[in-house]
C-alpha cells in the first residue's frame, strides 16, 4: 500500500502501524509517530491500521541545545 511518510511517498506491505515502523527501518522505541494529524503513543502502534493513502509523520529526537 502506498503511505505518505515524512512528506514522501512510500510503499509498504504491512497494514499495521508497528510492522510497518520496523519495515521502514525505525526504532520504534525512539521516534513520535503522527497519523493523519493524530499523536499515535508507542502502546497504540500494534493496534493501529493503516490505509492507503494515510499521511504518517515520524520524528526522532535531535541532541543538542
Amino acid at each position: 500500500m502506498k503511505i505518505i511518510l515524512n512528506g514522501e511517498a512510500r510503499d509498504v506491505a504491512q497494514a499495521n502501524l508497528a510492522v510497518a515502523l520496523e519495515e521502514l527501518g525505525y526504532s520504534t522505541a525512539k521516534i513520535a509517530t503522527a497519523l493523519n494529524g493524530n499523536f499515535v503513543p508507542a502502546s497504540a502502534r500494534a493496534s493501529t491500521p493503516l490505509s492507503d493513502g494515510d499521511l504518517l509523520e515520524v520524528v526522532a529526537p535531535m541532541q543538542g541545545g
